[in-house]
């Protein structure tokens, strides 16, 4: 070791986050791989129709893509042939054992691994998977989050393959594993998970859009799907800095933290160069992704130092779901390899950005094509217009369940600020469709803004195409071209409560598009009329969630609550509670998607997992208080006293005014983390919701109080003195 570096670790108070900077700085860069050629790589983990095709007999083949591509009932007679393919490939690729995967109401992901393994009479073994194995599994789910669905002591869960999601291999240093995606449901039928409402939303939204087509003149339809493109933020941390913060490694968050004198202020690390240790990370991780047949197809630098971002192409909702989370899966996998954690925290640093999950969603089919696409004209446009006029009522009558489909307590730290929208669900169009609906109000439509050419002034750079409109980054559900852009969604959830919203509310506006334009053509009315006399309504009953403006304004905020009559719901604690509302149990019971009991049960779960969040933060706040913080800075002020009373000997006493600040904020310290203490001993609440908002309004105000005081000690404590890793060591050492 440098002589010089092993002097300042131990000067240090206890030499941990020196010495982690050391290994840091010093440590050897794990090399680039070789760069492979797409071709080579894509999808050689998955277990796709390409292989089907190739492997299984013609008609078993057949069955099996009308299930996938249409929709088709699965015939159960295919199960043994596809079982028998499906194995022979995995262990053809070195899994001996497989995994039925599935996903709990937890956001992450479930699975139990089963060997192939068969013990014949002779005491030998062979390899076995059969079709009653594929197709049904049965895990333990007695310690599942099932918010009243079942008692404890009920064990029995199934879970049943989706054949939609295609079986994939998943590699690791220890084995292959064929993992195969599965829904997960209670003996008595429920859905326990979160793949099931949502392939029921998908049925819901794809017969009320059949619906609406038909009336438009439609003959050959296609089965109608939602498609997701979901852009994953996320933060890298040095794994030995996050050995010496307990918050990151139980909380995922820092909950102590003064700012570094410099953050993102510059805006110098969005979109810039990529660390090389970061960029040969995410190599490995794109590798890994292409292998198991994800289309990553962004990298680069996020806003916040420290902070990155990952997006891939659009996919069909139900897939798109699974990958999404396998890709925080592998984000997490690979970046301990590389002696990083990742962090999926919405808020892991205050003062900075935090991470989010843009849902980029939209509808279409193979035969109409993109249901969402306003193509050069969107005021002749009728499908579109019909279809956004859904987006637009469903928004507007449903946009309290949007919220609660992204409330969590990470999320709540997030919301409102940085980039991230506020907790008002409002729709954004742009300019061009913003005017079009406006002359839909007064029952014309004659003319929309045209794209537009930029000339920069110089000849040797091309003519740039010009938007229509611009982007607003302050809405939570802007238009974006062809889709809408769900931004308000958090960078740790699952997109399948998000999707699940969307979908089952705008089948539900489908529909009642479907029975007015049924009206209107009933009485005569053509076409064209009956649709601007539909789209008017919409406008004039729900056009006030339509808002071009700035979401951060308190003007807006004022406006929308007392003028547009929008609902403000900026904490979880708030926003829950509206999956008990009797409208919402309507739509949900109405489309098919959840059953009264299936609804309430997610309410429940959510609602303990926010409680738990808090509860488990805030003594987070209080161990660290009183075990690392107030002992460092204890010690701290015992050197400073030893240091006065040295100095006043000599007729110094520039010293003492830092002793008593320090004196005050330990003795603040310790007050607010007593005042904590207490509060975490409150037992007894009248109901769930109560606890929530006693969490929201109470503790977390509380450790609030206590952060102050902690964080104002960093900036007074001797630096040799204080043990968690900084900020800007966290944040800016790579």
């Amino acid at each position: 070791m440098d002589p010089l570096a092993f002097r300042y670790i131990v000067m240090s108070k206890n030499g941990i986050r020196s010495q982690a900077i050391y290994q840091i700085t010093n440590r050897d860069l794990i090399p680039a791989k070789a760069p492979q050629r797409l071709e080579d790589m894509w999808a050689t983990n998955v277990f796709n129709l390409t292989k089907m095709q190739a492997s299984l007999p013609k008609t078993v083949f057949k069955s099996l893509k009308e299930t996938i591509t249409n929709g088709q009932p699965l015939d159960p007679s295919v199960a043994d042939a596809v079982a028998t393919a499906m194995k022979d490939w995995a262990t053809s690729k070195g899994a001996l054992y497989y995994a039925h995967v599935f996903y709990p109401m937890t956001n992450s992901t479930a699975e139990k691994h089963d060997g192939f393994i068969s013990v014949q009479s002779d005491g030998n073994v062979i390899s076995e998977f059969s079709g009653k194995v594929l197709v049904q599994g049965e895990p333990d789910g007695s310690s599942f989050p099932n918010g009243g669905l079942r008692d404890t002591f009920e064990a029995r869960g199934y879970t049943a393959w989706d054949v939609t999601s295609p079986a994939y291999i998943m590699e690791t240093d220890n084995g292959s594993t064929l993992c195969i995606p599965t829904v997960f449901v209670s003996w008595t039928g429920e859905a326990l998970d979160k793949k099931v409402p949502l392939l029921r939303s998908i049925d819901a939204m794809d017969r009320a859009a059949n619906r609406v087509l038909k009336l438009l003149g439609h003959q050959d339809i296609a089965r109608v799907n939602s498609s997701c493109g979901a852009e994953q933020e996320y933060f890298l941390v040095d794994a030995n800095f996050v050995g010496s913060r307990p918050d990151l490694l139980l909380a995922g968050r820092t909950l102590f933290g003064k700012a570094p004198a410099k953050g993102q202020e510059f805006d110098d690390h969005y979109f810039g160069a990529i660390p090389n240790r970061v960029q040969v990370f995410m190599q490995d991780v794109e590798e890994t992704l292409y292998k198991l047949g994800i289309p990553a197809k962004t990298r680069h630098n996020e806003v916040a130092p420290g902070q990155f971002e990952i997006a891939p192409f659009f996919e069909a909702a139900n897939v798109a779901s699974d990958h999404q989370q396998l890709i925080m899966t592998v984000l997490r996998h690979t970046a301990k390899k590389h002696g990083f954690v990742c962090l999926l925290h919405e808020k892991p640093f205050a003062g900075i950005n935090g991470s989010g999950k843009h849902v980029n969603w939209s509808i279409g089919n193979a035969t109409q094509g993109n249901l969402l696409d306003p193509g050069d004209s969107p005021h002749e446009n009728a499908q579109f217009l019909l279809f956004c006029g859904a987006v637009i009522r469903g928004v507007h009558q449903y946009g309290p369940l949007m919220r609660a489909a992204i409330a969590t307590a990470s999320n709540d730290h997030r919301l409102g600020a940085n980039e991230a929208p506020p907790a008002i669900m409002s729709v954004y169009l742009g300019t061009q469709l913003e005017e079009v609906f406006e002359q839909i109000k007064t029952g014309s439509v004659s003319n929309s803004k045209a794209k537009d050419v930029m000339d920069l002034g110089v000849d040797i750079l091309p003519k740039l195409t010009k938007d229509a409109g611009d982007r607003n980054r302050t809405s939570p559900f802007a238009f974006t071209g062809n889709r809408f852009e769900f931004r308000a969604v958090g960078s740790s959830q699952s997109v399948s409560g998000p999707l699940i919203v969307l979908n089952t509310m705008l089948a539900d506006s489908l529909d009642w598009v479907a029975d007015r334009l049924e009206s209107e053509l009933g009485k005569g009315v053509d076409q064209h009329q009956a649709i601007l006399v539909v789209l008017k309504e919409i406008m004039n009953q729900h056009g006030a969630v339509v808002f071009g403006g700035n979401g951060y304004s308190p003007e807006w905020h004022r406006t929308a609550v007392e003028d547009r009559g929008l609902l403000n719901l900026p904490t979880t604690a708030d926003a829950l509670p509206h999956l008990r509302q009797a409208y919402v149990q309507e739509l949900f019971t109405r489309t098919g998607v959840l059953s009264p009991v299936e609804l309430e049960s997610r309410y429940e779960v959510y609602s303990e997992q926010y409680i738990l969040s808090v509860e488990v933060e805030a003594k987070l706040v209080v161990d660290m208080a009183k075990t690392l913080i107030y002992p460092a800075s204890v010690e701290y002020l015992s050197k400073l006293s030893n240091t006065i009373a040295t100095l006043s000997g000599l007729g110094i006493d520039f010293e003492k005014e830092s002793a008593k600040k320090v004196a005050g904020l330990t003795t603040d310290l310790k007050q607010s983390t007593d005042q904590l203490c207490e509060a975490l001993e409150k037992e007894g609440f009248a109901s769930t919701a109560d606890h929530m908002l006693y969490c929201a309004k109470t503790l977390l105000p509380l450790m609030n109080q206590v952060r102050t005081a902690a964080d104002a000690l960093e900036a007074e404590v001797g630096d040799e003195f204080w043990p968690l890793p900084k900020y800007q060591e966290m944040l800016f050492i790579k």
